[in-house]
């Protein structure tokens, strides 16, 4: 496929897209669901009120703070167990106890852990993302072939040596799956979250557009815009499965 042809066909699939919507819109003869000029309308209505941006902000703010403090936890906690299987063993049954449980569940002990704010977005953000992560992370580790431990051990190679220079990056292929899956599964989360633990953000725009007025053009917005910055997020993440001191796991 030529280069043009990777913009020409999306752009041809969203045009077709778009006119499928406003036909059946027309045909429906619905006053409840908008057109697409009615949802860009709504969209430039947000950004003359200084909104959508101010949304946009909390709502990527709040994604990368529990993001972050996930991987900041679930990495060293994965490889540690991935490196010793009798603490691996000892933890799973917890890990696959509270794997299951979806992040909003526990949203109303976030909220009288942290009150209605920004803490109990974050809070629910990082149990969303931390246990992809350090399972990801376990098994990245657990499926080494021995030959690269044996090799690292030969050279001479400290424990910490060993960990730095052959088991993570090793490992790290496996693990750019886990955090790219923690990431999506962050993003959908904040959007529920939002919508009853904080007073802004995406999530609180779609469903005040829904109490307030039955705005369906700013609730379409909103769930357009959590579309293509999700799609942005995950395009992000997997530019790093390209680079060179991984590619080579991903194309094993």
């Amino acid at each position: 496929m030529k280069r043009w042809e990777h913009y020409l066909w999306p752009a041809v699939t969203l045009v077709i897209f778009l006119g499928i919507w406003h036909t059946a819109v027309v045909w429906s003869g619905t006053h409840l669901f908008p057109k697409p000029a009615e949802v860009a309308r709504g969209i430039t209505e947000l950004l003359h009120k200084g909104l959508l941006w101010k949304y946009m902000r909390d709502s990527l703010f709040r994604v990368a703070a529990g993001y972050l403090i996930a991987v900041a936890c679930g990495i060293p906690l994965g490889l540690l167990l991935g490196w010793h299987p009798a603490a691996a063993a000892m933890v799973n049954p917890v890990i696959q106890i509270l794997r299951p449980i979806s992040p909003l569940a526990w949203i109303p002990l976030a909220i009288v852990w942290f009150g209605v704010g920004d803490l109990a977005a974050v809070f629910l953000i990082f149990l969303a993302s931390v246990f992809p992560i350090v399972v990801s992370t376990v098994n990245g580790v657990t499926n080494l072939a021995p030959m690269y431990l044996n090799a690292g051990r030969n050279f001479g190679l400290k424990p910490s040596e060993l960990l730095r220079r052959v088991i993570f990056p090793a490992a790290l292929p496996q693990m750019l799956i886990g955090l790219r899956i923690a990431l999506g599964i962050s993003w959908l989360v904040v959007v529920a979250a939002e919508m009853i633990a904080v007073d802004s953000g995406l999530g609180y725009l779609i469903i005040d557009s829904r109490n307030a007025g039955k705005r369906y053009d700013l609730v379409i917005a909103g769930m357009l815009i959590i579309g293509v910055i999700g799609f942005g997020l995950d395009a992000a993440i997997r530019r790093l499965e390209q680079l060179k001191a991984v590619r080579w796991g991903f194309s094993a």
